[in-house]
């Protein structure tokens, strides 16, 4: 059984079950009355046929009814829909990236984690953004589900109730590694949260040094591990094992030739990722631009020359 972890919980499965509840109700009705029909008004039976005219109540009801129905399920999922784009004050916010395919999260003081920490009983918005393609921020405990679409700054808020360690996923098809695309979300005591954030960095400025990261750690972070590897093995983008002082063939304008991996290469892949396409893979690396500071590419490719 799946936990009710947050404060719209109980809301969306309210909603649920009323809507599945009248769904019920009308597929047991309607296949009794199909069976009842079938068999009441058999060939063998040899009821001559009548011209039916009407029946005004009849027909008012099957039109009244409905809308009835449709409109309290309208009303439900509104109210539910309410909640989760209502921000209290002082709520925390953290900012959500997907990306193909790993989800990142960063948090006001600056601070970068694979894992989403958040305090229980406080609530919390969280802003969601891609870099890529459409993808959707899932968590089953929390019953909250929303689109991440690229170029539309979108959020949802809620409060997390109970303390424990979660399953979050894309739940919108959006590559090869799809399935891959999952993340945890711790809900911690508030006192431990608060020890936490505190401990990893009032950040009064951007830098890998306040915010604590190494090279391994922010390929991670940045999402990279979602289509390279460090252990020799080629998934979707090539293997970052050996990469530096590398030759690789690699296709410029249409036209193929080969190029050493050195620190101007590694860099120009990051900002301009279609320049030099690795030939055999796939063309689908987004622009680093803007994601990625200049002191965490130092400290990435420092880490790749490092990588035999």
């Amino acid at each position: 059984m799946i936990p009710k972890a947050s404060s719209i919980a109980a809301t969306v499965d309210n909603i649920f079950l009323f809507i599945v509840g009248i769904s019920v109700v009308l597929l047991v009705a309607i296949t009794f009355l199909m069976v009842y029909f079938v068999i009441k008004y058999r060939r063998s039976k040899n009821i001559p046929p009548a011209n039916i005219e009407g029946h005004t109540l009849l027909e008012v009801t099957w039109t009244v009814v409905p809308t009835i129905l449709v409109m309290a399920m309208f009303y439900y999922g509104w109210v539910g829909f309410k909640e989760m784009r209502t921000v209290p004050k002082g709520a925390a916010v953290v900012k959500v990236t997907g990306r193909m395919w790993s989800w990142s999260f960063e948090y006001e003081n600056g601070r970068q984690t694979k894992v989403l920490k958040l305090p229980v009983g406080k609530p919390v918005k969280l802003e969601l953004q891609s870099l890529d393609v459409i993808h959707a921020f899932y968590v089953a405990a929390f019953r909250v589900k929303e689109d991440v679409v690229p170029g539309l700054n979108n959020y949802i808020s809620f409060t997390p109730t109970i303390v424990g360690t979660y399953d979050a996923q894309c739940a919108e098809y959006c590559g090869l590694r799809h399935s891959y695309m999952m993340a945890k979300v711790e809900v911690m005591p508030e006192k431990d949260f608060q020890e936490w954030y505190s401990a990893n960095g009032e950040v009064a400025k951007a830098g890998v040094v306040e915010k604590g990261l190494t090279g391994e750690e922010l390929l991670d972070v940045k999402g990279c591990l979602g289509c390279h590897t460090t252990d020799g093995s080629p998934l979707v983008g090539p293997t970052f094992k050996g990469i530096f002082g590398r030759k690789e063939a690699v296709e410029t304008e249409g036209k193929e030739r080969r190029v050493v991996v050195d620190e101007d290469y590694i860099r120009k892949s990051m900002l301009e990722p279609q320049s030099d396409i690795v030939v055999g893979f796939p063309p689908i690396m987004p622009s680093q631009e803007g994601i990625v500071t200049e002191e965490e590419m130092e400290q990435i490719i420092s880490y790749l020359k490092e990588l035999k």
